[in-house]
């Protein structure tokens, strides 16, 4: 594979993949939901913190079996082949599901917010058919299908080509941040986010908050946190294509360092929001951080409609690339056809994994914004699964193999990793057990044990075979490295 990727393209990949849209989307949910801009602040804050150890095991696994896919190895020659297997197929459904998801929220957006422009409205003269209740128009399909095949041809050229499209995405983003921050400044004022917390009762849609006091609200927002943060988890997987020289235990440190920046972008947002107008006021509106923009500048309405536009290609960019990183793993250990562990010799990418995530993501566009709500809380368990394994697994190393070149270690030592194992272990029991406000519904335990009993299928039919010869030692950094 071609070595081309430097420590800020891995940090783009990362943020690029955690920040998507819901920062503009989603945000007057989050006030809701936690009964104010404050008790959601505190959310974020907590689960980023909360995630920065197990973005610590990453970096210290990573940096010292430096694969595509690497997850994978590490919990196989920890746990054996079966944990290997099943750990890397979850992590692919916290993973590969998001590319077309994204695809999704491009379409919604130019059906629903470009299309009010009378110039653009030509965005809904042609209906195809609708799909569990959601309209499915020609043109913003046909849009949305661009920009996911422009995603496509990118990671077909290689990694280095994809990495630029996330450090265009990042900046786009921290522009997006700066401008709400300035009319936030400009126009707003920090008592629009008082009191600290109060029951907001005529939100759009007929939300309500349902918390009864700051900590209640805290808590319902911060069992949710972990899906916005998802995605840091992309760093380690394409590990394998890092520039030749990149000193190790830098990047070690990279994966705490994108989910820290993304919570720093998230608090910010929410503050900056928070504050336009009294955040009573801001959750009525439908996307309410758009509405208010609408209401005091168009410029700057159309400025934060574009960049929120460009948002879902930063996830779906590093996803794809996580995604197709992850199948190459497999297929290199035989847990998958052995075509996927081949490498374009000319690009250096894993052609098959890409044509399969390429299809899987063209068909986005098509399913409608309600087709894959389910997948949100399935994705978010599979990678929280896959993230305490690589706990698990970073602990058991320190012992089975103690003299491993570890360029980076975890702070704390294996105070930190029981840290980082904990913290998954709450957040995969908040979405398991019936009694707790994240618990996943019947539906989406139909699509996660469904995924599972095809993991067992593959696992039966290629668990037999040997690898493909790759190793643990592939990239592995010498001494000179630390």
């Amino acid at each position: 594979m071609k070595k081309e990727l430097t420590l800020f393209n891995f940090f783009t990949i990362g943020f690029g993949a955690i920040i998507g849209t819901g920062w503009v989307l989603l945000v007057g949910d989050w006030m809701v939901l936690g009964g104010g801009p404050v008790p959601a602040m505190i959310a974020f804050a907590i689960g980023a913190v909360f995630l920065v150890p197990i973005g610590m095991c990453f970096g210290e696994l990573t940096a010292a079996i430096p694969i595509s896919g690497g997850i994978i190895e590490y919990v196989d020659r920890t746990f054996g082949r079966k944990a290997g297997f099943f750990t890397g197929w979850m992590l692919l459904l916290g993973n590969a599901p998001l590319c077309p998801w994204e695809a999704i929220a491009i379409s919604t957006l130019l059906t629903d917010r470009f299309a009010e422009f009378p110039a653009l409205a030509w965005l809904r003269s042609v209906k195809l058919y609708t799909i569990l209740g959601a309209d499915v128009y020609l043109w913003p399909t046909v849009i949305a299908l661009g920009f996911a095949a422009l995603v496509i041809w990118l990671n077909f050229r290689g990694a280095g080509a994809a990495a630029k499209l996330s450090s265009f995405l990042t900046k786009a983003l921290l522009a997006g941040m700066v401008l709400a921050m300035g009319i936030s400044f400009a126009t707003g004022s920090p008592e629009n986010a008082m009191p600290v917390f109060s029951q907001a009762t005529d939100a759009a849609g007929g939300a309500s908050t349902e918390a009864t006091s700051l900590l209640g609200g805290i808590v319902a927002v911060l069992v949710m946190t972990p899906f916005f943060y998802a995605g840091f988890d992309t760093i380690p997987q394409q590990a394998e294509e890092a520039s030749e020289g990149i000193d190790w235990k830098k990047f070690g440190l990279i994966p705490a360092i994108a989910l820290l920046a993304s919570g720093v972008f998230y608090l910010v947002c929410i503050y900056s929001f928070g504050t336009l107008i009294d955040w009573h006021e801001f959750v009525r509106s439908s996307v309410p951080a758009l509405a208010v923009l609408q209401r005091i500048s168009l410029f700057f309405y159309v400025a934060m409609l574009v960049i929120a536009t460009l948002g879902p290609l930063g996830p779906m960019n590093s996803f794809f690339g996580a995604s197709t990183r992850l199948m190459l793993a497999m297929g290199r250990k035989g847990m998958l056809p052995e075509s996927f562990a081949r490498i374009d010799p000319a690009s250096g990418t894993p052609r098959r994994a890409l044509v399969v995530m390429g299809a899987l993501t063209l068909v986005g566009p098509f399913l409608g914004r309600n087709m894959l709500v389910p997948l949100t809380n399935v994705a978010s368990l599979g990678f929280i699964f896959a993230c305490t394994m690589a706990g698990v697994a970073c602990w058991r190393l320190r012992d089975t193999e103690p003299d491993l070149p570890r360029p980076y270690r975890v702070n704390g030592g294996k105070f930190g990793i029981g840290c980082a194992v904990a913290a998954g272990a709450v957040i995969i029991a908040l979405m398991v057990v019936p009694a707790s406000p994240a618990a996943l519904s019947g539906v989406e335990w139909s699509i996660t044990l469904g995924w599972i009993a095809v993991g067992a299928v593959l696992l039966a039919l290629f668990g037999s075979r040997s690898s493909a010869g790759h190793t643990a030692g592939v990239g592995r950094p010498s001494d000179g490295g630390r």
